[in-house]
């Protein structure tokens, strides 16, 4: 995907070459194959045998002495950092809207996503080259995180669709409206029969019922096994001991 590729991921003096590898996994896991390094503490690094599965993103990795090197053909680069104590001279914002500004970012142009030191994050050299940064909301107790877990968290943002999980699955055939619209008579016998809320007397109930049916989103297969547990339960209703 165009918009990963435009990704760098510039990890700034990173100490623990396994760590750098568990990065490289994680940005292999996503789809992000741009790895970038700032004057990293061991040059065995590349041999890292926690990029499982990335060797070769690791292997293709570039090294550059500093920061402005590493993201010279950048029109954005954010930060990734809690801060600690340090006030930010830059708007510092949450992961979830930071990964939505960067998205759309990407699909126009390039940008780098900073990550610091295991033990110190970025420095304020690095953070003046950051037009913004992001934090993720980890507690104020504890909010360092291991370098390779934040990369992956920030990554995993970047990827995920939030509206995917409300939309129907690809390629499974879904419930005919036939299909739905008995479900949905089932479904009101069964509302009146049992008294639920004054069903009978309720203003447009069985619309808002056959609505909610449909935003079930059932399969073929699924809304006939649940058009049988209604007709069950209503049975009971009707023929009750």
């Amino acid at each position: 995907m165009a918009r990963n590729e435009r990704l760098r991921v510039v990890l700034v003096d990173t100490r623990n070459p396994l760590n750098i590898g568990a990065a490289a996994r994680a940005m292999s896991n996503f789809g992000f194959f741009r790895l970038r390094l700032v004057a990293p503490y061991d040059v065995a690094f590349r041999e890292a045998v926690s990029a499982v599965g990335a060797e070769e993103l690791l292997r293709n990795a570039e090294v550059f002495p500093s920061v402005a090197g590493a993201v010279a053909d950048c029109s954005l680069v954010v930060g990734a950092t809690g801060l600690g104590n340090r006030q930010p001279s830059q708007p510092l914002r949450r992961l979830e809207l930071g990964a939505r500004l960067l998205r759309r970012h990407l699909a126009e142009s390039p940008a780098a996503l900073l990550f610091g030191s295991e033990k110190f994050g970025l420095s304020n050299e690095a953070l003046s080259h950051c037009q913004w940064l992001i934090r993720i909301p980890t507690r104020e107790e504890h909010e360092s995180m291991n370098l390779a877990q934040a990369v992956a968290v920030c990554l995993y943002e970047l990827v995920r669709r939030p509206t995917a999980a409300r939309r129907p699955l690809e390629g499974v055939p879904m419930a005919s409206g036939a299909g739905l619209e008995r479900l949905t008579n089932l479904l009101c016998e069964m509302l009146q029969e049992s008294g639920f809320t004054d069903y009978g007397t309720a203003i447009n109930a069985e619309d808002k019922t056959r609505r909610l049916v449909r935003r079930l989103y059932l399969t073929a297969k699924d809304a006939p096994v649940v058009t049988g547990m209604i007709r069950q339960v209503l049975w009971k209703l009707r023929h009750p001991g």
